[in-house]
């Protein structure tokens, strides 16, 4: 990802910590050279060094089948907002783009272990939905075998980080200013979130 001296983020705690916010990503890899992707939710955990990632396909998407054939890169973006002109000093300015995006690189694992595939699907019930974690408890064994069954765990170890802060970090503390007051009047949280991100980074 070409990313600016001036866009580059390195706080690994911060990246990680945008990951986990904005954790439905995507995942692409190659085949006969064309790319495949995949949008899913995923699980973001750090052990020692590493920084894993781990997700689930249906079964039958053959996209699981590369996972382990190839490099791996995992897409996590969420908050975006055009940049209207109107915003800065000078007249002579063109629209432009905030945003912030991490693109992971690592090459991934396939989980076939039934009950380790049970720890990932859990996992993931516990992430995202903790109060229904009581009701798949009580499903009969035979649906749950049947739920794991249909689909195919992996993990990604991060090898490559790469974290792109583009939060018009370039333009005057006016100009900034304004941006943030605007986006923060405005009705999309994505508006919203950018301002709020643009808050911290310009405290």
């Amino acid at each position: 990802m070409y990313i600016p001296k001036v866009n580059l983020e390195t706080d690994r705690d911060k990246i990680v910590a945008f990951m986990k916010q904005f954790s439905f990503a995507t995942i692409i890899t190659s085949k006969n050279n064309l790319p495949i992707a995949t949008h899913l939710p995923f699980l973001i955990t750090t052990k020692d060094e590493n920084i894993i990632l781990t997700s689930h396909f249906a079964k039958a998407n053959d996209h699981w089948r590369e996972v382990e054939s190839s490099m791996n890169l995992v897409i996590f973006s969420e908050p975006h907002a055009y940049i209207s002109p109107k915003n800065y000093d000078s007249e002579l300015n063109v629209p432009t783009w905030n945003y912030i995006a991490v693109h992971s690189y690592g090459h991934g694992k396939l989980i076939t272990e039934t009950d380790k595939t049970f720890e990932v699907l859990e996992a993931t019930i516990n992430n995202y939905e903790i109060s229904y974690r009581k009701q798949w408890d009580e499903f009969p064994v035979d649906y749950k075998l049947k739920m794991v069954k249909g689909i195919i765990a992996f993990e990604i170890i991060v090898t490559d980080l790469q974290a792109k802060k583009k939060l018009s970090q370039n333009r005057t503390d006016t100009e900034k200013q304004k941006i943030i007051d605007n986006l923060l009047k405005s009705n999309s949280s994505n508006e919203q979130l950018i301002a709020e991100y643009m808050k911290k980074t310009t405290n």
